[in-house]
């Protein structure tokens, strides 16, 4: 193999930009476990990739940097007043210190509702739990839980799932569902989304 001739083919790049089918990029991982020089000479190529990305990038202005990380679930703080819809698991350490005067250190109650946001898209209500959720079935909105404090399990259909602080999970439309709490009590939020 000529390794000159191949890392002057353009390959390198290609791979860098994800331009490669499935076979080439296992061949070029193949070829830089093989050649150092090759590995060496990719590794430059995507360091080049990052400095040029970095020259061109631009700052958000600073208020639409907060709003893209908030909508992502990765501020550092929420505006309680434009809450994101929660789609995937997240730090939950915001939605805790946004929301500590409604969370009990120990309950006293078996159940604790809040509503937290209420629009046409979705409502959100801050829980808190002693008791297991027995089994139910939704088919006009999408039913959510992102765990803040403690740690359960959901069934949905025929499958189990571990949730804890941070874990998200979204219930399909017209599966039953079951939740059992592992700790004594669970602090969520519960989510509705609207079809």
């Amino acid at each position: 193999m000529d390794i000159r001739q191949y890392i002057e083919s353009g390959v390198l790049e290609e791979y860098c930009l994800g331009h490669l089918n499935e076979a080439d990029q296992a061949y070029l991982i193949q070829m830089t476990m093989l050649y150092p020089e090759i590995k060496a000479e990719l590794t430059a190529v995507e360091l080049a990739f990052e400095n040029l990305a970095a020259l061109a990038a631009a700052e958000p202005a600073s208020h639409i940097k907060h709003k893209i990380l908030a909508s992502l679930g990765f501020a550092g703080e929420l505006n309680i007043h434009e809450l994101p819809v929660i789609s995937h698991s997240a730090n939950p350490e915001p939605w805790l210190k946004a929301f500590a005067h409604l969370i009990p250190d120990e309950p006293t109650e078996d159940f604790t509702m809040n509503v937290i946001r209420q629009d046409k898209i979705v409502q959100q209500m801050l829980v808190t739990s002693c008791n297991n959720v027995p089994e139910e079935e939704h088919g006009d909105f999408f039913e959510s839980l992102f765990v803040l404090k403690g740690r359960c399990e959901c069934t949905i259909g025929n499958e189990l799932f571990a949730l804890g602080a941070g874990d998200f999970i979204e219930i399909p439309l017209h599966i039953k569902h079951d939740i059992k709490l592992v700790t004594p009590f669970v602090t969520a939020i519960l989510q509705y989304r609207f079809v």
